[in-house]
C-alpha cells in the first residue's frame, strides 16, 4: 500500500520512490506535477492564483504559478531530481462560475492560471507532456511517485490516467 499525501490548496509537496501525492477540489485552481523518472521523484502544487507580482507580503510560494513551479525543482532537486528529465502534466483551471453579459478576463481566473502555469513552464524548460483542463467542473487528481501516472478524477465525467 502506497503512503497517501494531501497536498491542500495553496499547497506543494514533494516525494521520491512510493507514494501518491493527492489534491483535492481544483476548480479554478490548477494542479502542477513535476516528475523525474529516472529518481522517481515527484512534486505536486496546487495553484491558486496566476502570478506573485501582483500581491504584496504574500510569502506563499505554492499559492502561485510563477513561484510555485520554481520552488517545486528547487525541492525536487534536492532529492536528487535531474531538471533534465523532469516533464510536466497540469490539471484544473476550470470556469466554475458563468457571468451573464461578462466576457472579462479578469473573471475566468482559470483559464488566466492555466496561461500562467503554461507560460512558467515554458520559462523553466519543462516540457508540459500531458494536460486535463478548463471546463466548469471540479477535479481530484493522484500523482503517483512509482510511476508518474497522473488520476483525474470528475464528478460526471469519469477518471482519466494522464
Amino acid at each position: 500500500m502506497d503512503r497517501v499525501i494531501k497536498v491542500g490548496m495553496a499547497d506543494l509537496k514533494v516525494i521520491a520512490g512510493n507514494g501518491v501525492l493527492v489534491t483535492l477540489g481544483l476548480g479554478s485552481c490548477v494542479g502542477i506535477a513535476l516528475y523525474d523518472r529516472t529518481t522517481r521523484t515527484a512534486g505536486l502544487a496546487h495553484i491558486m492564483l496566476p502570478s506573485s507580482k501582483l500581491i504584496k507580503h504574500n510569502q506563499n510560494r505554492a499559492k502561485f504559478a510563477d513561484t510555485a513551479v520554481e520552488y517545486l525543482l528547487e525541492l525536487m532537486m534536492k532529492m536528487n531530481a535531474q531538471r533534465e528529465w523532469i516533464t510536466a502534466k497540469i490539471a484544473g483551471g476550470a470556469q466554475m462560475f458563468s457571468f451573464k453579459g461578462s466576457t472579462s478576463e479578469v473573471l475566468n481566473i482559470g483559464e488566466r492560471n492555466v496561461q500562467a502555469t503554461i507560460e512558467v513552464l515554458r520559462q523553466h524548460d519543462i516540457p508540459i507532456v500531458a494536460q486535463d483542463t478548463g471546463g466548469n467542473y471540479g477535479r481530484t487528481i493522484e500523482l503517483h511517485a512509482a510511476n508518474g501516472i497522473l488520476v483525474v478524477k470528475t464528478i460526471g465525467h469519469g477518471v482519466k490516467i494522464l
